[in-house]
């Protein structure tokens, strides 16, 4: 299935340890790839010993990815340009990003967030920071993606959403191989949203799993929260139907129950009375769903949508609350119909 495909040429922005791996998914598919490193240290030191020294230890990089600090180099050339950075970053980036970049090329954001100030998802602001690009070239990557085992070359699926089908599907032809398998949509709000709004049932689930309260508690935990998600999303223009796909319940199940989950990990830690700035020190990378539970509660209460489970990590978060007496109070709300709020919308529509 690994085929060479030199006539598109694809940059990378970002070295975490998705921007690593989506990297060499490229490289190793034989398209030509350069990942940009922010400082030229950390270029270097990627180009000489084709590894990074905290993120994905132990995974090599292809001898045939370029890495280089030079963004004009990297994304210049570049048809397809994934974005790989921490979400409230990517304005910055973005804007960084514009002057050197075709008016022809795809841009991709690969990054799980929403901006707090704005609001906007992560597609939003890529139209924003790059206006000659056209909108319907920016898309979003989003799915159960744990960059870990993809970079190990365990099997994993993701989707690309883009307004227009041709647009993912050219950016699917490019990340297709053997063990990563790519799907397509049009829904980038839904697609968008499923993969930034888990982050913070992760949390939750965490929370749980560091509390003790079992696998009951923790599958309704998740199956609720699929259910928040698809609340807000449908609020603000998705397709219900997304949520049930990859970028939604996949992500869900994949994000709250692995221990290499950094959401997930953080929730647990909370749980066990570890202070959140202890945690995000010793993360060893960005846990968005902790700037995603602000975002989220500030976007969920302009479009008039109830979130329970985010207005509680919310207050764990940021105004001190206990992890036990915030699981108490969600188990003590009122009782409500399964798809209250979901049904309501279905019926306006």
């Amino acid at each position: 299935m690994t085929t060479a495909r030199s006539s598109e040429r694809a940059a990378v922005i970002g070295t975490g340890a998705w921007g690593l791996t989506l990297a060499m998914i490229l490289a190793r598919n034989g398209v030509p790839t350069t990942l940009w490193a922010r400082t030229a240290d950390e270029a270097a030191a990627l180009r000489t010993t084709r590894h990074h020294p905290t993120r994905l230890t132990g995974v090599r990089l292809p001898d045939e990815l370029c890495v280089t600090n030079d963004l004009a180099a990297a994304v210049a050339p570049a048809a397809v340009v994934l974005v790989v950075v921490p979400s409230q970053t990517m304005r910055a980036n973005a804007e960084r990003l514009a002057p050197h970049l075709s008016r022809e090329a795809i841009v991709v954001s690969a990054s799980k967030g929403i901006e707090i100030e704005t609001s906007q998802r992560m597609t939003e602001v890529l139209a924003a920071a790059l206006p000659l690009i056209p909108v319907e070239r920016i898309g979003t990557l989003s799915g159960p993606n744990l960059a870990r085992e993809i970079a190990d070359g365990l099997p994993a699926t993701t989707v690309v959403a883009a307004p227009e089908e041709a647009v993912a599907v050219r950016v699917q032809r490019l990340l297709m191989s053997a063990t990563f398998r790519v799907y397509t949509h049009t829904d980038v709000i839904g697609v968008e949203l499923g993969g930034v709004l888990k982050n913070i049932v992760a949390l939750g689930a965490g929370l749980g799993d560091g509390l003790g309260l079992g696998d009951n508690a923790k599958a309704a935990f998740m199956t609720r929260g699929l259910a928040e998600i698809a609340r807000l999303g449908v609020a603000a223009g998705a397709q219900a139907l997304t949520f049930a796909g990859l970028a939604g319940v996949g992500d869900v199940v994949a994000t709250c129950s692995s221990r290499l989950s950094r959401n997930r990990r953080t929730g647990e830690q909370l749980a066990r009375g570890v202070p959140l700035t202890t945690i995000q020190a010793q993360l060893g990378g960005v846990a968005e769903g902790v700037p995603t539970t602000r975002a989220a509660r500030i976007l969920a209460r302009r479009l008039g949508v109830e979130m329970p489970i985010a207005e509680l990590m919310y207050a764990v978060l940021f105004e001190g609350k206990d992890p036990r007496a915030a699981s108490v109070e969600l188990m003590a709300r009122d009782p409500k119909h399964e798809l209250e709020g979901l049904r309501a919308q279905a019926a306006s529509r």
